[in-house]
């Protein structure tokens, strides 16, 4: 297993996968097009988010990003894990914990880092417990959004 940072060539795979992790979560499709100026921006910016992608016998298997949250209580940056995807026929074979680790590495070398976060649907039972075998714990917050970028339509 390989996990590498993603590319501009990589920009179908991830659109792919996040349109499979809406679908397999919430239900819905994002909008193809906002989507793909999505990641291509994403990609494109790096103060933004990064993308890590993970490659199982020479193929992507899965993916996650990570954005920034700024924590003036900690004087550091926190990283959000967002958009994590492992194809269906590579779930159980380690490929999450490859990009957690590979990420979870990154951050704790930079200083500036202070903690990784995500959030998990709360049904998602099966992702939940791989999360806290990683080390990560429930905190006390909920999630709220106000989202009025209409893309789902």
């Amino acid at each position: 297993m390989q996990v590498r940072e993603a590319r501009e060539s990589d920009v179908q795979t991830i659109v792919s996968f996040n349109r499979l992790l809406a679908e397999e979560t919430e239900g819905r499709a994002p909008d193809r097009d906002v989507l793909t100026r999505g990641v291509e921006r994403g990609l494109g910016r790096p103060e933004l988010c990064r993308y890590w992608l993970a490659e199982l016998g020479g193929a992507i298997a899965g993916q996650a990003m990570v954005t920034y949250e700024w924590s003036d209580w900690r004087d550091g940056m926190f990283w959000w894990l967002q958009s994590v995807y492992v194809v269906k026929e590579a779930r159980g074979r380690g490929v999450f914990r490859a990009l957690y680790t590979h990420i979870a590495e990154s951050a704790n070398a930079d200083p500036g880092v202070c903690g990784l976060r995500l959030y998990v649907e709360a049904e998602n039972e099966g992702a939940r417990r791989v999360y806290q075998r990683l080390g990560m714990r429930e905190t006390s917050y909920h999630v709220l959004e106000h989202d009025w970028s209409d893309a789902f339509g």
